[in-house]
């Protein structure tokens, strides 16, 4: 799918072909759609191939007068299987591709970030001054990124919350993915931070005065984000320690109370092995050889051993 845009009168709309200063909006393209976009604006395959590889990595490189941005946007998608529909996070690639006169983005799949521009959610965007129109992209990304992770902020807290009520396998497996999420967010923006950092030379793109602002307050986001994935992944390492602590320490407690419930069955056990054992009565037999008897010493020397098994963890 190729869109056209272009800021006419102050508002950005839909066009039917690219002209100069125009914004080339392409989503999931064909082979015919991306060899009639090499022919008309002189773009490399590889350079709209790029962004369509999930495994891409961030990365910035200009050649012949075209200069491509590969950047990690923040994408949340519900895990089918879960009957919750529980949102788990990751990051895909996204492609900005600047010519002399247009701006392409490229991506494998809807933007909702870039799609939000294009249906004039943002207000004065303009494809025309390229630079300023590429650092808005970004600083949409860092802004999204910042979004989902006060989103991941907030599960973390209510799964744990959860957690104190009662351990179970869906909670666990829910904070291990969002410390999953979290990893593709550090390494995502670390990426998203280095590009940045070459942008701020002026060696790909042409800075001017009110760029640089944005583009500091691009820098400024990420950051940001950066740390509070630092800080969000700390505490949810935490809480998968305690948490596995907390089970292994029940798991504990469980087995000692096993543990003594065996011992004092196995008193009556050896009681009655003893005089069930075919003993010659020549030779006198067990005294007191009848029921209540081996009852009585059985039920004794149980809660004997129980109150000494108790006495003893007590005063540990």
């Amino acid at each position: 799918m190729i869109k056209h845009y272009k800021n006419i009168d102050g508002r950005l709309c839909k066009i039917e072909a690219a002209e100069t200063g125009s914004w080339i909006y392409v989503v999931n393209p064909t082979e015919t759609e991306i060899s009639e976009l090499e022919e008309d604006l002189h773009i490399e395959r590889d350079y709209i191939r790029a962004a369509l590889d999930e495994e891409e990595p961030s990365r910035i490189e200009s050649d012949d007068g075209v200069t491509l941005i590969v950047v990690d946007y923040p994408v949340a998608d519900a895990v089918e299987n879960n009957p919750d529909r529980t949102l788990q996070y990751s990051t895909t690639p996204m492609g900005i591709i600047v010519t002399a006169g247009n701006v392409v983005t490229v991506s494998a799949k809807e933007n909702p970030i870039v799609e939000d521009m294009a249906k004039g959610v943002v207000k004065g965007v303009c494809p025309h001054f390229k630079t300023r129109f590429v650092l808005t992209i970004l600083l949409r990304i860092a802004a999204r990124y910042l979004q989902y992770l006060k989103q991941i902020d907030k599960l973390s807290n209510f799964v744990e919350g959860t957690l104190h009520k009662s351990m179970q396998n869906k909670g666990l497996l829910q904070l291990l993915g969002l410390e999953k999420s979290l990893v593709y967010f550090s390494t995502s923006l670390k990426s998203n931070e280095t590009i940045l950092n070459k942008l701020m030379r002026g060696r790909f793109l042409k800075l001017y005065e009110e760029d640089q602002d944005l583009l500091d307050d691009v820098i400024i986001e990420v950051k940001q984000a950066i740390e509070m994935t630092s800080i969000y992944t700390n505490i949810l390492k935490g809480t998968m320690d305690t948490t596995a602590s907390i089970i292994s320490n029940n798991l504990n407690i469980v087995m000692k109370r096993m543990t003594t419930l065996t011992i004092i069955i196995a008193v009556p056990t050896i009681v009655f092995s003893f005089y069930g054992m075919n003993i010659n009565e020549n030779a006198g037999g067990l005294p007191l050889a009848n029921v209540w008897f081996p009852l009585a010493i059985s039920a004794v020397l149980s809660a004997a051993v129980g109150f000494i098994i108790n006495f003893t963890q007590k005063f540990k």
